[in-house]
């Protein structure tokens, strides 16, 4: 009885000012947070701009086709001048980067609000996801790794698509990065993996 009373004694006691100066500063991170909601518009105007020109070229725009031409164009490889199904793929494969690129985002702002700033208390909503009702500092960089990968191999594939352009110095030099990205993301799974039991075991011993 009387630990219960020095916990819940513990649990009332109010923070020292430098403490909770030190405590409060987390939410610094709140415009920065922000700005990432703002570069996600920026993220999802750029999306409906190229899929609005990649209809209209299809459907015969020329502006809409110059636009696209000249967005998948590359210094010193030959320039289209009809839609084809080689410039279809890149715009899509642009799309797609957009995607994966706003989902990180998404991670950043939600995973990093939760641990690092303020609790969402989302747990009865319908549309919480999955991952934020475990996510922590190294579930997050797990996660944010595998985003990273998953870009990077779009980009290497546009580069593999118009491989002609490109000398092998560039085509190696990129494939090395993208290795290099994979080789990290597993070097912090297993991290996490190793010290998963102990931070298990930390909190049972307490």
């Amino acid at each position: 009885m009387k630990s219960t009373d020095t916990e819940t004694h513990k649990a009332a006691r109010p923070i020292r000012p430098l403490p909770n100066l030190i405590f409060m500063s987390r939410w610094l991170q709140l415009p920065l947070y922000i700005g990432l909601i703002l570069a996600q518009g920026v993220y999802v105007y750029h999306f409906w701009i190229e899929l609005v020109d990649l209809i209209g070229a299809a459907m015969g725009n020329p502006a809409s086709l110059e636009h696209i031409i000249s967005a998948v164009a590359i210094d010193g490889a030959p320039r289209p001048t009809k839609l084809t199904e080689s410039i279809i793929m890149l715009v899509v494969l642009g799309l797609i980067d957009v995607v994966m690129i706003s989902n990180l985002l998404i991670m950043v702002i939600v995973g990093g609000y939760e641990t690092f700033v303020s609790r969402m208390n989302l747990e009865s909503h319908p549309d919480q996801p999955e991952w934020l009702s475990h996510v922590n500092a190294s579930v997050l960089k797990v996660k944010l790794a595998t985003a990273i990968i998953g870009i990077s191999s779009i980009h290497l594939l546009k580069t593999f698509i118009n491989a002609n352009a490109y000398d092998a110095k560039t085509l190696l030099a990129q494939t090395g990065i993208h290795l290099a990205f994979l080789l990290s993301a597993m070097a912090i799974a297993a991290c996490d993996r190793i010290m998963a039991p102990a931070i298990a075991h930390d909190k049972e011993s307490h």
